[in-house]
């Protein structure tokens, strides 16, 4: 295994939120590596428990919009607070692990030597072995299958839903059969008062030896290896298992050539973009658990952003990646375990487009088109609108607008949407060609904000009110506000691009109205406000950073063309505090620093993550400092933050080194995908540096490097291009 595309342990995991990952975007596993007892926790992506929410709809406030727009222009500062249907807060349906298989067997006599588990983010296997025993377990992209094959001769196996926060009114039903080859377990769990169940399916396959049932499992002696097949589906009713059985049995039965069908989709993907910073070879060769000890190695961000982008891919298929990835072990998951809207999944994907990871951007893009019949709902019942708003939170199955309260008015947030769709665009401009989903979906958002936005100011332009930004509240009002910086942004954002997306006279429409908004506000500290609207104060200890949307992930606002509110935007941004040090935080923090040419911001921002205890001994992070409560942010935040520190492009710009941290003062990043239609290698030294750039467009467009210098750059389809750079 490659140190840098891998890590690993000399001892088995203890915990799950230790325990290695794999997946394939629908099921995921979590592997302890315990030769005595070797536990695979089994999740899927469509496993969240019925909590009645999955019957909720969104508040009918349509008919009072009107009102509560006179109350606010009107200066009634807590005037959103009323714009509700009382409901209490209601949680989307929490995440859940399905089981964990368990393989037991008699600890040897004589104690054996050599263990050591590794996870290959190449092959997205995650094996552990011993002198005399190897366990290895990876997630088919190609075959939608959980394989595990175990080389020992005695096994007591079974499938055991007894993980922790497990409810005690879960109707659960083992199953175990022998068959030609081995036999059949199955596991049925059904929801306290509900038609909904999941039900787990694994396939034994004993090469040698014997097998006989030892209820809820069976027993093997004797065998050369055992392979498991295992698949878990969510349904109401019954469950064809013997149809799972016979699409089982269809596999191929050899581990290797299992391997070999998903290793050509998992390796394509992996090997795409790679970070080479020069590390040391000794740290290289330490187990993650050691080098998570030192924070200041090279060897660390190496390591880590192969793991984010590794992690990323695993969790990217069905749906983008929870709050927790695909993975979790406990079943009672912080916030539900959901997609989390307005930073979360914004923020864990955002690498997609650049990382050359088009398979989270199809993620991302599967549940969006799935959520589009939900969306114009909320627009309907809330705004009284066409078009589309998208939620703060959904669970994978509601994209309804329910889950809110007085202190989250998430029902208010009318910005999802652009941010939503922002790496479908960019995906687009990436690949040269656009995908009709995405031209249609915009085109409902910009027909959302031809009826949202009709009331004005006296200067005539348009108000966004109510307006929210996540997820904060001024200091001298209310959380539901007016023209929020955040809510801006996004509405001219998506009103710009819906018209790229759609010439004629609707674009023409459109553009007139984005042209009626009005302009960021700077206020008294010279900070980009977070609210334009006069006499609204800002509260700067807080770790979303919403207002700062038109700097990352739009360019609305940047240095080359906008310099004087990029100052303003740079203010805000030191005046910005960590509120609860929450990783997202702080990642969020460093994307904007990059985009604003801030390398000393941005190295203090990882630092923060990276001295505070945030990853697990599985390079799964977590939400707080000292691996408090399981999360997916840091992981797959970090790969993103390293590249937009050293490269950043639009459709017609590309920028070299915007804002390369002190301690990387060499490396190679290579792979990565720019929105001009090009690939670009770098590699980088105190003597300088040089860029490699593959087109696949001709056309021109301006070079920017870290003097800032600007000059254009005629690019040509098919012939390489390389520059060569003077010291830094």
């Amino acid at each position: 295994m490659n140190t840098i595309h891998g890590t690993w342990e000399p001892r088995p995991a203890t915990r799950w939120e230790d325990a290695f990952l794999s997946g394939n975007g629908r099921h995921g596993t979590l592997a302890f590596g315990d030769p005595n007892d070797d536990r695979v926790i089994v999740t899927h992506h469509t496993l969240v428990r019925p909590n009645g929410s999955e019957h909720a709809r969104p508040p009918r406030l349509a008919a009072g919009l009107r009102s509560l727009q006179d109350r606010l222009l009107a200066g009634e500062p807590t005037a959103a607070e009323d714009f509700t249907d009382h409901r209490p807060l209601q949680w989307v349906q929490p995440f859940h692990p399905a089981f964990q298989t368990r393989l037991r067997s008699t600890p040897p006599a004589e104690p054996a030597h050599g263990y050591r588990r590794c996870v290959d983010f190449t092959t997205g296997e995650t094996t552990a072995c011993r002198t005399d025993w190897t366990s290895r377990v990876f997630v088919s992209r190609a075959d939608d299958v959980i394989v595990q094959q175990v080389t020992t001769p005695d096994l007591d196996i079974s499938l055991d839903h007894r993980l922790p926060g497990a409810p005690a009114g879960l109707a659960v039903g083992h199953g175990a059969v022998l068959t030609p080859h081995g036999a059949l377990l199955t596991l049925r769990a059904r929801y306290p008062d509900s038609d909904r169940a999941y039900t787990g399916v694994t396939l034994v396959v004993v090469t040698g030896g014997r097998t006989e049932l030892s209820l809820p499992g069976v027993r093997i002696t004797g065998a050369r290896s055992v392979l498991l097949l295992t698949r878990v589906r969510r349904h109401t009713g019954e469950l064809d298992v013997a149809e799972e059985q016979r699409a089982l049995t269809d596999l191929p039965h050899r581990y290797d050539d299992l391997l070999d069908r998903h290793l050509a989709l998992h390796r394509t993907a992996y090997d795409r973009v790679t970070l080479d910073l020069h590390a040391d070879p000794a740290e290289r060769a330490l187990p993650g658990s050691e080098l998570l000890e030192r924070p200041r190695s090279a060897a660390l961000l190496e390591r880590l952003f192969a793991a984010g982008r590794y992690h990323l891919l695993s969790s990217a298929g069905l749906n983008p990646p929870r709050l927790t990835g695909l993975w979790t072990g406990d079943w009672d998951t912080a916030w539900s375990g959901a997609f989390t809207n307005d930073a979360n999944v914004n923020l864990q994907t955002a690498s997609a487009t650049a990382a050359a990871l088009p398979e989270a951007t199809d993620a991302l893009a599967s549940l969006i088109h799935r959520q589009l019949d939900d969306w114009r709902e909320n627009a309907s019942a809330v705004f009284g609108a066409r078009g589309v708003v998208a939620p703060a939170h959904t669970d994978g199955e509601s994209g309804l607008t329910y889950h809110f309260s007085r202190e989250y008015p998430l029902h208010l947030w009318t910005a999802g949407a652009d941010w939503l769709l922002k790496p479908l665009v960019d995906h687009d401009e990436a690949r040269g060609a656009r995908d009709p989903r995405t031209t249609a979906a915009l085109a409902e958002v910009a027909l959302f904000y031809e009826d949202f936005l009709t009331r004005t100011d006296a200067d005539g332009h348009l108000v966004v009110v109510p307006s929210y930004s996540p997820e904060n509240r001024p200091a001298n009002a209310g959380w539901g506000t007016l023209n929020a910086a955040m809510d801006l942004s996004a509405a001219r954002h998506a009103l710009r691009t819906a018209a790229d997306y759609h010439p004629g006279p609707d674009a023409d429409r459109w553009r007139a109205l984005a042209d009626r908004l009005p302009p960021h506000r700077i206020n008294a500290d010279g900070a980009l406000a977070e609210w334009a609207w006069p006499g609204l104060e800002d509260t700067y200890d807080h770790r979303h950073l919403s207002h700062l949307y038109g700097v990352w992930p739009l360019d609305e606002i940047n240095p080359h063309d906008t310099p004087a509110l990029a100052a303003a935007a740079h203010q805000a941004l030191e005046l910005r505090g960590a509120e609860n040090d929450s990783a997202h935080g702080h990642l969020h923090h460093a994307l904007i620093a990059a985009r604003l040419r801030d390398g000393d911001r941005v190295a203090h921002a990882l630092s923060q993550v990276l001295d505070g205890d945030f990853f697990h001994a599985s390079l799964m992070s977590a939400h707080y400092p000292h691996r408090d409560v399981y999360n997916a942010d840091a992981a797959h935040t970090l790969p993103a933050v390293l590249i937009e520190a050293l490269v950043h492009s639009t459709p017609g710009r590309l920028v070299l080194f915007p804002a390369l941290p002190p301690a990387l003062p060499a490396g190679e990043l290579r792979g990565i995908r720019t929105r001009f239609g090009a690939g670009i290698d770098l590699a980088w030294g105190p003597e300088g540096a040089t860029a490699v750039i593959r087109p696949t467009r001709t056309h021109r467009i301006e070079l920017r490097t870290s003097a800032g210098d600007a000059e254009p750059l005629d690019l040509v389809a098919g012939e390489d291009r390389v520059l060569t750079l003077g010291p830094r």
